[in-house]
């Protein structure tokens, strides 16, 4: 089996997670700098087979699309265009950021370590790629 690939896009950073090859357990792969997002992507799927991307489809509580939903759609076209073999494919990632922010300090992570925006936007991808998981489920 391919891994299932994650991505929390971000203006400025991404978070990126991944599943084992087996699709069983989901866990944080990277975070990179947006700009170098697509050309690190397809170095990794050069590396290892990916069956599919999840995207976070960024929306505001009440279901509006948020201002970086634009560039989220930016990106997925390009990345259609480009690598039509592997689907990508938006999910809601409604209040990761927040999930994120507690499983942090769930897991007893210091204030300081807390502030690294990356790890917020990795564990923000994971937490994606495990309600994604689950809806499969079902």
């Amino acid at each position: 089996m391919a891994r299932i690939l994650s991505i929390d896009y971000g203006r400025k950073r991404t978070g990126l997670a991944v599943t084992d090859p087996l699709q069983i357990i989901a866990g944080g792969l990277a975070t990179v700098a947006t700009s170098e997002l697509f050309e690190w992507l397809q170095a990794y799927i050069a590396r290892e087979p990916v069956e599919r991307i999840v995207i976070g489809e960024p929306r505001q509580p009440n279901g509006e699309p948020s201002e970086n939903l634009a560039r989220v759609q930016q990106f997925v076209n390009r990345w259609r265009k480009a690598v039509p073999n592997i689907p990508i494919e938006y999910y809601d990632e409604r209040f990761t950021s927040v999930l994120a922010h507690q499983a942090m300090i769930d897991g007893g992570l210091h204030k300081k370590a807390r502030q690294n925006k990356g790890l917020v936007d990795e564990i923000s991808a994971t937490i994606i790629l495990e309600d994604y998981m689950r809806s499969r489920k079902f």
